[in-house]
């Protein structure tokens, strides 16, 4: 397995002198004094904390690199020269109703009141981070005109410079939340949602109540954690007023704003910035149960719930705790995601990995289903980003996973769009860009598609969401080829025997066949011609039997 350097990456702006370097540290064979650097160790050595964390903050999104024993490129999707699953009950597969532009992606969450989506994908949790704020309208108008699902994360209203507190400290007022849910209703045609998602902060500070009352939002989201991190959401704070600020609203803030050394230390120019922390939620069956109950006492339709890359034993909890609380949709986001700003060793080294969690995940809720308890329906989250990913998620899931969590995929084309934007403006598209064309028309393909349908309001949906849209359309044409390849004409049809797995260890981990096993049997019966051969072989005996008949 390579486990990269552990002393050497580019996200905390890190490299090693030598080309020779101890495979466990990370630190280079030779250490020379006098070196000038630059390896994590020397770094540290004088900013200390700050190299914990990738950079610059606000101006990068970083996912981690280590590579995992087994992952989902150890899956191939299965191919059939036959057959039609997911057609209308009264419909015959033939190659006139098998177009795979027929495939339908939509998908739908949703104990009781369902939620459809016209692609099985929706955004990560964009929260407090600088990123998710100054591109908000690129990311959220894009999930809308997308028809996917938008997830606005923890502490929006607890970092919010606007916000205003009544005299019990709960939310009287946050233009930055009001911004984001009016960005997304504004666009919003009746696929997916926006979810609102509530740490412990959250809880303290009424967001759920504040939401509820001014926006009638019908559906939140509880957050357990999350594949990047097992603690609380973190920001970077440059000024120390505002580390004060948040650190009277209630936020762990480190180093300690109010301490007079730190305020010294500031003023030298020798700390630059603050951490802003969130406390550690505590869970039991009992407190979840009642959380629940008290959301949907406020009026909330649906509640939903995040958790992240814990141990078996919390996944448990999550999955049955769900179950019985008529949860509407669980995401389980698997190790190493990252989208904002976490700590990058613990990025690399900690939780379990996305694919090992959707085994696990499978098999707990196949003996729930055992014991005839429903399984809430299931997203799965954790460094997605292609066509096949979404197939082999939902595959390996079924039937109950229902569509991807995605993080950076759906963050990167945003800001790609916004770009592209500026750049027309200044003059100065980068060739990678300019050899497609000049101007919105010509560059991005879904340009026409949008004005067609928008009219003259195409002009207020920046370019980012016109990013995101694209990137959607391009996942739905590639997910509808693959789908029609393994002959699936709709979403749900997609089962565990339209994968292969192509190593013996993705096949002990998954329980998917291993490919020279994967439909032998059917193989086998086909060969022998014997009476439990396939459906085809039925026919083509059928067949043998008319023309010697007709002889």
């Amino acid at each position: 397995m390579n486990l990269g350097r552990p002393n050497a990456n580019d996200a905390t702006g890190t490299f090693n002198r030598s080309r020779n370097v101890v495979p466990g540290s990370g630190i280079c064979s030779r250490c020379v004094d006098g070196c000038k650097g630059g390896c994590e160790v020397f770094k540290a050595s004088f900013r200390s904390r700050e190299v914990i964390y990738p950079g610059p903050f606000g101006e990068v999104i970083a996912g981690a690199d280590k590579n995992y024993p087994v992952d989902y490129s150890h899956f191939n999707i299965q191919g059939y020269a036959y057959g039609a699953k997911g057609l209308p009950r009264d419909a015959e597969g033939n190659p006139d109703n098998t177009k795979f532009p027929d495939v339908d992606t939509q998908t739908q969450y949703g104990w009781n009141s369902q939620v459809k989506m016209k692609v099985p994908i929706f955004t990560g949790a964009l929260g407090s981070t600088e990123i998710a704020r100054k591109n908000w309208e690129h990311f959220a108008v894009g999930a809308a005109i997308s028809g996917i699902t938008l997830v606005c994360g923890e502490n929006v209203c607890g970092i919010d410079p606007q916000l205003e507190l009544d005299a019990k400290g709960k939310i009287k007022s946050s233009p930055d939340m009001d911004r984001r849910i009016e960005t997304y209703k504004r666009f919003h045609e009746g696929f997916g949602e926006i979810l609102v998602q509530m740490n412990v902060e959250d809880t303290r500070l009424g967001v759920a109540e504040y939401v509820r009352k001014k926006h009638n939002l019908e559906a939140i989201e509880l957050k357990w954690g999350q594949g990047a991190k097992c603690i609380g959401g973190e920001i970077k704070v440059k000024s120390l007023e505002r580390a004060l600020e948040l650190r009277k609203r209630g936020y762990i803030v480190t180093p300690d704003p109010a301490e007079e050394a730190v305020q010294k230390a500031f003023e030298d120019g020798a700390i630059k910035e603050f951490e802003r922390h969130s406390r550690l939620g505590f869970v039991s069956e009992e407190s979840f149960l009642a959380e629940v109950k008290r959301l949907r006492d406020l009026g909330f339709k649906r509640v939903t719930l995040k958790t992240g890359a814990y141990s078996m034993r919390e996944l448990a909890m999550a999955i049955k705790y769900a179950s019985m609380a008529e949860i509407d949709l669980l995401t389980i986001d698997g190790a190493p995601g990252g989208t904002g700003m976490s700590p990058w060793r613990m990025m690399e080294e900690w939780g379990i990995p996305t694919f090992y969690l959707e085994a696990l995940t499978y098999e707990f809720c196949q003996k729930l289903a055992k014991k005839g308890m429903r399984v809430p329906d299931i997203a799965i989250a954790g460094g997605f980003s292609t066509e096949d990913h979404i197939f082999k998620v939902i595959a390996m899931g079924a039937p109950y996973v229902k569509a991807v969590c995605m993080g950076r995929a759906l963050m990167i084309p945003g800001m790609v769009g916004k770009n592209i934007g500026t750049w027309i403006k200044q003059d100065k598209l980068p060739v990678t860009v300019s050899e497609f064309g000049k101007t919105e028309k010509e560059i991005f393909v879904c340009y026409e598609e949008l004005l067609e349908k928008y009219g003259k309001d195409v002009k207020d949906i920046p370019l980012g969401a016109l990013g995101v849209y694209s990137f959607v359309q391009k996942i739905k044409v590639g997910l509808q080829q693959l789908m029609a390849g393994s002959r699936n004409f709709k979403l749900s049809s997609i089962t565990r025997k339209d994968l292969m797995s192509l190593t013996e260890e993705a096949a002990g981990v998954s329980s998917i066949p291993y490919v020279m096993e994967a439909y032998r049997k059917e193989a086998e019966a086909i060969l022998n011609g014997g009476k439990s051969g396939i459906k085809f072989q039925n026919r083509v005996n059928n067949r043998r039997v008319k023309m010697k008949a007709g002889r």
